[in-house]
């Protein structure tokens, strides 16, 4: 008989969170006792799971505890996370966590499963697996084969990334400020999610600015990256918000070792777990953020060997970023830590 857990999902009303929610039941997720959380201001709303409404309750320090939580999920921001996930690994709890807050904590594996999974038996050191930033996750998944087979030495990468990352206020954001430009009114639109007007304009800032002169959220990609892969390697991001609700895009370009043929490495990509090549540039078939809507693969095409350079290697990859970014590999890091509990 299948062992069920009780499992806690926290910010259990926000993009991710309800993501989570819905892909929890698309995979049959072995639930005894489903407890969605947050904070006071959402007592007496409920969220959506299968057919069923569930209410939501308080976030606090003994509710893990009382509800004998051995999941719990967190998605409701790095605050949250360093407050309550401590009260929930003393409960007995093994915490995902979708914050930055503890990824790059020495203790806290960071995991991807299709590309370091052996990193969730970790876990115990801190009672925490970190879930890596939207960006890193679909990056790795592509770089991960490739090095493998040609032993990777530099990454460039620019992304595309929707407003959803920045939460469900900056969705609204888009879309009052798209009525607001067929209403010739876009010029009196207010902007707080972002430091700019994002409808009909890109910006070239998520996240703060650091002293290097790279954003918080290009220093995360670079981090991130090397200790997924276990491996130092040199990158260099540009992360752009643009006027897209979700599906985040990024152009890579590879540095290898090894000279590098793009049919091979199409192929080599075509394997891999969770990736699906959309590669036929003479069709206009090329991954895109509507291509992605809703699904839990990354998406890739326009690979193509450089100009100029036998080792260098360029693509184009487009996910979900509230499932592949967030909310389904917290829950293929949950599943695979399912398999080891199994193991016991």
């Amino acid at each position: 008989m299948t062992k069920k857990y009780n499992v806690a999902v926290v910010g259990a009303n926000g993009a991710v969170g309800e993501e989570i929610l819905t892909i929890l039941h698309e995979v049959g997720f072995p639930i005894n006792k489903l407890v969605p959380l947050a904070s006071s201001r959402s007592i007496g709303k409920s969220v959506e799971y299968g057919n069923k409404e569930i209410a939501i309750k308080e976030l606090t320090d003994t509710v893990f505890e009382e509800e004998n939580i051995e999941i719990a999920l967190f998605s409701a921001g790095g605050s949250v996370s360093a407050q309550f996930a401590p009260f929930a690994v003393k409960a007995g709890a093994v915490v995902i966590d979708n914050t930055s807050h503890f990824r790059m904590d020495e203790n806290t594996p960071l995991v991807v499963p299709e590309v370091n999974p052996e990193d969730i038996a970790k876990w115990k050191k801190s009672g925490v697996i970190a879930n890596p930033n939207c960006s890193t996750i679909q990056m790795v998944q592509a770089l991960k084969p490739l090095d493998e087979a040609y032993d990777l030495i530099r990454v460039d990468v620019s992304t595309y990334q929707a407003t959803s990352g920045a939460g469900k206020s900056a969705m609204e954001e888009l879309v009052n400020q798209m009525q607001d430009f067929f209403s010739f009114k876009l010029g009196e639109s207010e902007h707080k999610a972002f430091k700019h007007q994002i409808a009909l304009n890109v910006i070239p800032q998520i996240d703060v600015f650091l002293d290097n002169g790279y954003t918080k959220e290009e220093m995360k990609m670079v981090n991130e990256t090397a200790k997924i892969m276990h491996k130092k390697i040199p990158l260099s991001a540009t992360c752009v918000r643009v006027p897209t609700l979700r599906g985040h895009a990024e152009a890579l370009t590879l540095t290898f070792a090894k000279d590098v043929n793009a049919d091979e490495a199409r192929e080599i990509l075509r394997k891999a777990p969770n990736i699906v090549i959309l590669d036929n540039p003479s069709e206009s078939i090329y991954p895109m953020p509507a291509t992605c809507l809703e699904k839990n693969e990354t998406f890739v095409g326009r690979i193509r060997n450089d100009i100029f350079s036998k080792n260098m290697l360029h693509l184009f990859i487009v996910a979900d970023n509230l499932r592949v970014g967030a909310a389904t590999n917290a829950v293929r890091i949950a599943q695979k830590w399912i398999e080891l509990d199994k193991e016991k």
